[in-house]
């Protein structure tokens, strides 16, 4: 066994009300790390194929990294799975904050919850076990009330805890879990299965640290890595995400009303440098043992009481909140973002869907009868503020809405599916693949719908200083922004297999940004935690290995080729702006597809990993699942 792993998985049963734990193979932890490859691992070998992800015979998966919890920068994040109830598919959604760093040190590599509780029940986590206690005084409440109360309860300041709001509670299929009031596990709509659990949180306090099996080696690493912070002042420091958003205006990369428009006359108003030049930003603060600090803290007092305690809006939810709404207010983007920290309602799909909303309105798809009277133009900030509350609730046309755009636009009717931007049934975030050409192709092949964090952004390697990541894995020269060819293709995949792995890691993305930074690193970072004598290629086959099994799932799921696709806004251009004569070629980008498939070593047509590449990733077993 690993240091850092105690081979201590607990088993929670909620039709039973029981607790279990299990043993398991020290090569289990190796072959898999934590994070994704543990939730691909439970989904394929434990649900039966068709599953309704809102019933109890679906499994919730809590799974923190092999790294999560050591004292060293960028280093605290964690992964929750399920089946989504959004997708339909492979559910997956990693966060930082504090709650995955907590609970490893408690002993615990992972928590696999099963069934469904009659009452609503919270578990809590501690240095002596697991237990199941009664949340019926939690129930209905916010996220702030939430962890304030389990405080209380459990008298311990210093707990922290993974958690659903009402919008959970609502079985809103766009909710998240909420690590705390600001850090959220966002994506796929996890907050409804919890809700659909009972489960209103998952509680844990420890008095332990991690156990590293070379702790000076350990301790040298993260002191390079936080001298490098010093000597080179990252913006992250400053403003966090989206600290200026114009130069999106300028090469076409702000989504604007719906990734419809390319004009927006007011992106200095979202942008968080703003928002410190009038008093808004009142600090930043950190994940667990992370000196990036780069979590905002936003506060106003008028014409909305925004609580610092949720935090701010970062980059995805300035922009979600405020272009793709065509918002310029500043104000009602913070109140939206605390509202959705409140309610757990992840922030790239609700703003995404009020969009969609916003456009339906505008064609007449939708009307102030079934607005309730909201006047749901783009540009109505107060509208949107009052669309998230009602999505939160499930209140009016809130309800049809929390089922995302692609429910919600079959709901609608007539031309509303042309104005849903998501890709398998999740909504696309904020970046733009009209510019990015090979990140849309990550889009449509990622096995959780659109996401931007496992992806390739373009725009990082069309010069020299933004391929350090990528240097490593032999991808030595500049690609052209607008190429989609096989070395384009190529350095896709390395990247995709790279984040994949650091979700199984509990590696934020941002330790990879950060001066004098390489994969590399994280060989010496892992084999200095577990005593292992890893290496890159190794590393580099988990994320692949994860990769692998999620596309396996989706396809046991119904999954086919043909959903590996953009929606149709993206091969026409913008209205206005640097993309208005720019589109993806749909011919091009099918070719990318394909080459992708047979790059990764699936089906050039069909994109079914082969039995040889199961293989040869040592997971034959998950050919028993391909259909």
């Amino acid at each position: 066994m690993s240091f850092d792993h105690k081979g201590r998985i607990f088993r929670v049963n909620l039709n039973r009300q029981t607790v279990s734990e299990e043993n398991t193979d020290p090569m289990f932890y190796r072959r898999y790390m934590g994070g994704w490859g543990f939730i691909a691992y439970y989904l394929l070998k434990e649900t039966a194929a068709g599953v309704n992800p809102l019933s109890s015979d679906n499994k919730l998966i809590f799974a923190p990294g092999v790294v999560t919890g050591i004292p060293m920068g960028c280093c605290a994040r964690g992964a929750i799975g399920a089946k989504s109830p959004l997708t339909n598919g492979f559910g997956a959604a990693e966060g930082g904050g504090f709650f995955s760093s907590i609970l490893k040190h408690t002993s615990c590599d992972c928590i696999v919850v099963e069934g469904a509780s009659e009452k609503p029940v919270y578990l809590w986590v501690h240095d002596g076990g697991l237990e199941i206690r009664d949340a019926g005084s939690l129930w209905g409440l916010d996220t702030g009330s939430t962890i304030d109360k389990i405080r209380q309860e459990q008298n311990s300041l210093t707990a922290r805890a993974a958690m659903i709001g009402p919008g959970g509670e609502n079985l809103v299929r766009i909710s998240c879990v909420m690590d705390g009031e600001k850090d959220a596990y966002g994506r796929t709509g996890l907050g409804a299965v919890m809700g659909s659990k009972r489960l209103k949180a998952v509680a844990t306090s420890s008095s332990r640290a991690s156990e590293i099996a070379d702790p000076d080696r350990l301790r040298g690493y993260a002191q390079e890595f936080a001298k490098n912070l010093q000597e080179f002042p990252s913006q992250l420091h400053l403003w966090g995400t989206g600290g200026d958003v114009t130069s999106g205006v300028q090469e076409g990369n702000l989504p604007t009303r719906n990734f419809r428009d390319g004009n927006f006359p007011s992106p200095k108003r979202i942008s968080s440098m703003y928002w410190k030049e009038q008093g808004e930003l009142i600090g930043m603060e950190g994940c667990y043992a992370c000196p990036v600090r780069c979590k905002k803290m936003v506060k106003i007092s008028e014409p909305w009481v925004v609580d610092s305690r949720y935090g701010g809006p970062e980059y995805e939810t300035e922009v979600s909140l405020g272009s793709e709404c065509g918002v310029e207010d500043e104000k009602a983007i913070f109140k939206g973002n605390e509202l959705c920290n409140r309610y757990s309602l992840d922030t790239i799909e609700t703003g995404a869907t009020i969009a969609f909303a916003m456009e339906s309105f505008e064609h007449g798809i939708i009307s102030r009868d079934d607005t309730g009277g909201i006047d749901l133009h783009f540009g109505n900030g107060e509208a949107m503020v009052r669309m998230v509350e009602m999505i939160g609730r499930r209140e009016g046309i809130g309800n049809v809405l929390a089922e995302g755009t692609k429910r919600a636009a079959q709901k609608f009717g007539g031309d509303a599916l042309k104005y849903a931007v998501q890709v398998k049934g999740q909504e696309v975030p904020m970046h733009e693949p009209r510019l990015k050409r090979v990140l849309g192709v990550g889009y449509a092949v990622s096995p959780t719908g659109a996401d931007h964090c496992h992806n390739l952004h373009d725009t990082s390697i069309v010069n020299y200083g933004g391929l350090s990541v990528l240097m490593p894995f032999g991808v030595l020269e500049p690609l052209k922004l607008e190429d989609l060819g096989p070395r384009k293709v190529q350095a896709l995949i390395y990247q995709q297999c790279l984040q994949a792995a650091l979700n199984s890691f509990g590696v934020c993305m941002f330790y990879l940004f950060q001066p004098k930074t390489s994969p590399t690193d994280l060989v010496n970072i892992v084999n200095a935690v577990t005593d292992w004598d890893t290496s890159l290629v190794e590393l580099l086959n988990v994320g692949k290995r994860s990769l692998a099994m999620a596309r396996v799932y989706n396809i046991r799921e119904g999954f086919v080729a043909e959903d590996d696709w953009l929606p149709p806004r993206f091969f026409s251009p913008a209205t206005s702006g640097p993309l208005s004569s720019t589109a993806v070629d749909p011919n091009k980008f099918r070719d990318a597809i394909h080459i992708y498939y047979e790059m990764m070593g699936w089906n050039k047509e069909t994109g079914v990993p082969t039995k040889t590449t199961l293989e040869q990733l040592d997971i034959g077993w998950v050919a028993d699942s391909i259909p």
